[in-house]
C-alpha cells in the first residue's frame, strides 16, 4: 500500500477516536486492564512512558507500528504481562506481518465498530473491520 492509499483510509481531520464504551467494558471485564497508554484525547505520550501490567491499547492509527513496537518492548522488559490492541484488521500491512501474525492471539470483530468522536457522540460505522491483537507474556 502506498502513502497516498494509506492517506485515503485515514481520517482527514483526526485519528483520535474513542473506543465504544460497551466494547471497552466487555474487554475490561475479561482482561482487567490497569493502564491505557493512549487514552482518548491524552495529555501524555504513551510511547514515552512505562506501561502498566495489563494494557488496553486503541492507538492512533497513524502510529500503530510504533505502539506495537512499544508493547513488544514493555513485554520483553517485564513491565507488561498483557497488551490488548484494538486496530483495523489490515492483514495486508507490514506491521501486521512483522508484529501480529503468528505472534499474538487475533480476534476478528464481526461488523464494523461505531467509534465516538471528540464530543463523545457515536459516529458512522468505521470504514474497515476491526480486530483485537492480544499479546501475553510467555
Amino acid at each position: 500500500m502506498n502513502k497516498k492509499t494509506i492517506q485515503l483510509f485515514q481520517s482527514k481531520k483526526t485519528d483520535d477516536w474513542q473506543t465504544p464504551k460497551e466494547l471497552f467494558n466487555l474487554l475490561n471485564k475479561e482482561f482487567n486492564f490497569d493502564f491505557d497508554p493512549c487514552p482518548f484525547q491524552s495529555t501524555f505520550d504513551g510511547l514515552k512512558c512505562n506501561w502498566g501490567r495489563r494494557n488496553f491499547v486503541n492507538p492512533p492509527y497513524s502510529k500503530v507500528k510504533e505502539f506495537l513496537q512499544k508493547a513488544d518492548l514493555e513485554l520483553k522488559n517485564g513491565n507488561a504481562e498483557l497488551c490488548v490492541f484494538l486496530v483495523f484488521s489490515n492483514t495486508d500491512t507490514k506491521w501486521f506481518h512483522d508484529y501480529c501474525y503468528n505472534k499474538a492471539e487475533l480476534r476478528f470483530l464481526k461488523g464494523r465498530l461505531k467509534f465516538l468522536n471528540s464530543k463523545g457522540n457515536i459516529q458512522n460505522r468505521a470504514m474497515r473491520p476491526s480486530m483485537l491483537v492480544i499479546f501475553q507474556k510467555t
